[in-house]
């Protein structure tokens, strides 16, 4: 997969955390990426940004952290003080927790910070606003700082109102770990090496569909879609789907998928002959899969939870210089495994290189080659060059009367 938009240096305009020299007592808040269940399954996008957090804190700085786990739309968004706990022992300084994030008390325990001090604020996520990116609860969390250093690559594609949000109103800097985090995909961005690329694109994410599968047509030798990204092809192909999950946005990925599939590209698309559907109620599955032709559709009630990849696609993919995989393609968790280990044991032979794409995937799929936690953020890095944080970022910077401190 390969950018076709901006070929150059995707940090060119950038201000960096870095350059910049941080004076004791300064007020900054951090706009982080902890986006990690009180389980802390995995840490990974909390401890790729504690060097962040240290450098700030042993400059002087008081520090606001805001971030965010779950989602408003489906309640999942829950309490972050088994962050700020972790947070302490990996710091090894303590890190408050303040509950709330945009009311006055919110912003009268920021102001309390002293120098060197680090509270972690409650989820940004518990508002509607957030992810809609809303400028008045922009405001209330400017409140908590006067800069901003933002990290959280998983979450740079978002414009959000502690992000994108945030940089409206404030000087904003990247931070290390977002900048290691853009460096690590640039080789990815660039054409690279030379030969053909496959994509193979899963979950139930809608970058998943409207980024990844609409550029991935157009730039690939091979596209494999799985997870809600196959069902939203076959059914843009007509082919039925009974109670498969076709995700949070399944119009906007219908359309994009139909106007992808209607205007083609270089890439052969996988289509499976056979899936294995399983009965559901919901999500969850209550009977076992068994297999089901594409041509005969799913049944009602039933949900595919895998597929059978042909045995071209195993030897095309066999043959790839780069590979992105975005999305676990199976329900693997579940123990839908074939069409998962099918990829993954071709891709294991490819002369070239591959790279996954995504929490869930890098969580659920054995692997132990290159990894990006980013997943939708890597998407649009890839397909684009960019993505909104960046954006906001370069356009923060060129407006007059911006912080101008430097080391």
């Amino acid at each position: 997969m390969v950018s076709d938009a901006r070929r150059g240096d995707p940090l060119a305009g950038v201000p960096l955390l870095a350059d910049r020299t941080v004076a004791p007592g300064e007020r900054w808040i951090h706009s982080a990426g902890f986006n990690v269940g009180p389980d802390l399954a995995s840490t990974g996008r909390v401890d790729s940004e504690l060097d962040d957090l240290r450098l700030l804190s042993d400059a002087g700085a008081r520090v606001a952290v805001l971030s965010h786990q779950g989602s408003h739309r489906d309640g999942s968004a829950t309490a972050l003080d088994h962050i700020a706990a972790y947070l302490s022992r990996r710091l090894d300084r303590p890190v408050r927790y303040v509950p709330e994030n945009a009311s006055d008390a919110a912003v009268e325990e920021a102001r309390r910070l002293r120098p060197g001090d680090i509270a972690l604020f409650g989820n940004t996520r518990h508002h509607a606003g957030e992810e809609r990116g809303d400028d008045d609860l922009a405001r209330r969390f400017a409140l908590l700082g006067d800069r901003v250093a933002v990290g959280g690559f998983s979450k740079a594609h978002r414009a959000h109102a502690s992000n994108t949000g945030l940089l409206r109103r404030l000087p904003g800097y990247a931070a290390r770990s977002l900048v290691a985090d853009v460096r690590f995909m640039a080789p990815w961005c660039d054409g690279g090496s030379p030969g053909p690329s496959a994509a193979v694109l899963g979950g139930r994410k809608k970058e998943k569909t409207c980024v990844g599968l609409v550029h991935a047509l157009r730039t690939c030798a091979l596209v494999v879609p799985g997870g809600v990204v196959l069902n939203t092809v076959l059914r843009a192909l007509g082919h039925e789907i009974g109670a498969s999950d076709t995700g949070s946005h399944p119009e906007a990925c219908l359309d994009a998928a139909r106007t992808a599939l209607r205007t083609g590209g270089r890439a052969r698309l996988h289509v499976p002959a056979t899936v294995r559907a399983a009965p559901v109620n919901g999500r969850r599955i209550t009977g076992a899969a068994t297999p089901v032709a594409v041509a005969d559709g799913v049944p009602p009630g039933h949900a595919i939870v895998d597929f059978a990849l042909e045995p071209w696609a195993a030897r095309m993919l066999a043959r790839m210089s780069r590979t992105v995989v975005a999305g676990t393609p199976s329900r693997y968790l579940d123990g839908h495994r074939g069409s998962s280990d099918a990829i993954l044991s071709a891709l294991a032979a490819a002369p070239g290189r591959t790279l996954l794409l995504g929490g869930d995937t890098v969580a659920e799929l054995p692997w132990d080659g290159p990894v990006s936690t980013g997943g939708g953020s890597a998407l649009h890095l890839l397909s684009t060059g960019t993505c909104a944080v960046l954006d906001a970022l370069r356009d923060n910077a060129a407006r007059p009367g911006q912080d101008t401190s430097r080391a």
